[in-house]
């Protein structure tokens, strides 16, 4: 298929700037055999008793960094960890940078360009481990995404991570976990609905456009993930029972994904995954996807066409732009029932 199957006309006042408050007031699209419109708080009573979520528990590290290399601005978002001191990133200028210039970001914390590749900037930095992770604390800045236009503030530290945020690690937040508040997950514990957790790392590749007219010659980024013993012995269970395995975001369908076996069960893992999943994919693990709205020609848009159907999302997607759902990050969410390629 090509990129621009994938394309679709979104005006720009539907890309959520801020969150909405309670975070369960959010809209919710069901994409099922019909489109049936909800708010958040519905989700109990779309799910049954005996379904286990799946939740991403990565927790978003304040990865917006600004320098100056001389008289130059220098901004840096951290892209994925490569060791102690050093990280992938996506610096501007990176036209400017070149291997060996030191970005000062503080008196006592800064950068060396150690290499670039294309739109990568490797940077090694002055402390690592813990200390590069308090020194990120004090230095750094929420990294909402490109389509949101202003600066990230106090009020995003909270908004921008979820309710299972645990482990530090994400560049990027799993933003279908935004939605969920403590009242929310009290319902579905009534409900009879289980969770386990997973941990996938968004990098900032998550936002990368898809360059290629051909989706087939598309490079994925690749994020750090991992799924413990316990969790895919939970989600084995659940499958054997003939409960679903419901993915809260896609972060986490890709993990599960990736770890899917072809009996359509689960192995534990740990590792990276460059997982791209496109229409005719055919799912081993997820039956139900909760998600928010992604942006046209995306990775995460053609993902969902693969998971409920091309046509049924191009409808979807039209259904919500002409109701004023709101999309992207701080926007609404939907729940998306698997349609299988025949």
């Amino acid at each position: 298929m090509k990129t621009a199957d994938f394309d679709f006309d979104l005006p720009p006042d539907r890309i959520a700037e801020h969150p909405v408050r309670p975070r369960d007031a959010a809209r919710l699209l069901e994409v099922g055999p019909t489109l049936r419109d909800f708010i958040v708080r519905d989700l109990p009573t779309l799910l049954q008793p005996g379904d286990l979520m799946v939740v991403n528990d990565t927790r978003v590290i304040p990865a917006r960094l600004d320098g100056r290399r001389g008289e130059v601005a220098v901004e840096i978002t951290l892209h994925k960890r490569l060791g102690e001191r050093e990280w992938a990133t996506f610096s501007k200028p990176g036209k400017r940078l070149k291997p060996g210039d030191t970005i000062v970001i503080a008196d006592d914390f800064s950068a060396e360009v150690i290499a670039k590749d294309g739109m990568e900037v490797r940077l090694r930095f002055s402390a690592g481990g813990a200390e590069l992770m308090e020194a990120l604390h004090r230095h750094g800045r929420m990294p909402l995404p490109p389509y949101i236009r202003r600066k990230a503030d106090e009020g995003d530290n909270a908004d921008y991570q979820t309710v299972f945020a645990a482990r530090e690690g994400a560049v990027a937040a799993p933003t279908a976990g935004l939605h969920f508040t403590p009242e929310l997950l009290a319902a579905l514990d009534e409900r009879g609905v289980r969770r386990v957790p997973v941990t996938l790392h968004v990098g900032a590749g998550t936002f990368l456009p898809v360059k290629v007219d051909d989706i087939a010659d598309h490079k994925m980024h690749s994020e750090w993930g991992e799924i413990s013993p316990e969790t895919a012995a939970a989600v084995n269970e659940t499958r054997k029972a003939g409960g679903r395995i419901v993915s809260v975001g896609t972060t986490a369908l890709r993990i599960l994904e990736t770890a899917g076996r072809e009996d359509g069960t689960l192995a534990p893992f740990s590792g990276d995954t460059d997982i791209f999943i496109t229409p005719g994919y055919r799912f081993r693990i997820v039956d139900l996807l909760w998600t928010n709205f992604h942006l046209p020609k995306s990775t995460l848009f053609m993902l969902v066409c693969a998971f409920a159907g091309y046509d049924r999302m191009r409808a979807a997607y039209g259904h919500a732009i002409d109701t004023n759902y709101r999309f992207f990050s701080y926007g609404d969410a939907s729940l998306l029932h698997r349609t299988d390629p025949s």
